[in-house]
């Protein structure tokens, strides 16, 4: 299987999530990802449920999510496997330069397989994780305005006061029954009182300090909004209770992605993908053993 639809530069940089992280060439990547991966997943396909086209600090940027599939029949990074259909949720950024993508931040969520085959070892998470599908839409072309959406509710994501979650005002950004599909073993939630519950507190009460930069990509087209950073946040782990962990007191640096999709002046469904492998990794915790 190929790293995507578009041709790759020979000189491809190419950052994963974590235990891959950056690799350098096409053919590095042909080598250690996605030929090691079709040989663990049989029929192995991609199906790609959000496309988001742009330009970024002049450069041409496309980002996709959505899913590997296929019959998960051999081991792959130590996560062994179950010979039974599989899915493996992805987002992907690329940089393009005359057709060819030249650059690309990739992440799979790799949690969500591992808790496929039984071995996720930190606990099942406070909301299930799903394969998520294709997202409603509609015909609205509009991408400034879900762009300049989403840059408000990030403003007041920064306004948090360190005690009240009202201090940030999300419902003045969010439909009252917005979905929030995270990561496993985070997993999803739907409303307010929901997300608050399974995500926003626990988050906010591990990592208080959080800060937003170093994004390498922000985009909108028409009702869906793309953004990465790497690291996107950096926290220090000084609350208990996240993912079922005592505070560590260790800085860290989130790499992040975010697929949004408005539905008239509000917020509708937000796709977040987080290498927890990584962060995880900066705690001091290894849960994967390739």
């Amino acid at each position: 299987m190929e790293g995507g639809s578009l041709t790759e530069a020979d000189a491809l940089v190419w950052h994963g999530c974590c235990p891959f992280d950056r690799i350098d060439g096409a053919a590095a990547v042909q080598e250690r990802v996605w030929a090691p991966l079709a040989r663990a997943f049989g029929h192995l396909q991609r199906s790609t449920d959000v496309i988001v086209r742009g330009r970024w600090k002049g450069a041409d940027w496309i980002a996709t999510r959505g899913n590997l599939t296929g019959v998960f029949c051999r081991d792959w990074l130590g996560i062994p496997a179950t010979n039974r259909f599989a899915w493996l949720p992805y987002g992907r950024f690329d940089r393009v330069d005359g057709g060819v993508v030249v650059e690309s931040y990739e992440l799979f969520d790799l949690p969500a397989l591992m808790m496929q085959a039984g071995i996720w070892p930190l606990g099942p998470g406070p909301g299930p994780a799903l394969p998520c599908g294709k997202p409603a839409g509609g015909p609205d072309r509009d991408g400034a305005a879900s762009l300049d959406l989403v840059e408000r509710m990030i403003a007041g994501l920064m306004r948090y006061d360190g005690r009240s979650l009202a201090s940030m005002g999300m419902r003045n950004f969010w439909t009252h029954d917005f979905r929030w599909y995270g990561p496993a073993p985070i997993g999803t939630f739907a409303g307010h009182e929901d997300y608050e519950r399974g995500h926003q507190r626990p988050f906010l009460t591990a990592f208080p300090d959080r800060v937003g930069g170093n994004h390498k990509c922000r985009i909108g087209e028409g009702l869906y909004v793309a953004s990465t950073g790497w690291p996107s946040v950096r926290a220090t782990h000084s609350g208990d209770g996240w993912l079922g962990l005592t505070a560590t007191g260790r800085p860290v640096g989130m790499r992040v992605m975010d697929f949004w999709r408005r539905e008239g002046d509000r917020l509708a469904e937000n796709w977040v993908m987080i290498d927890l492998l990584d962060v995880l990794r900066q705690l001091g915790v290894e849960v994967l053993h390739p």
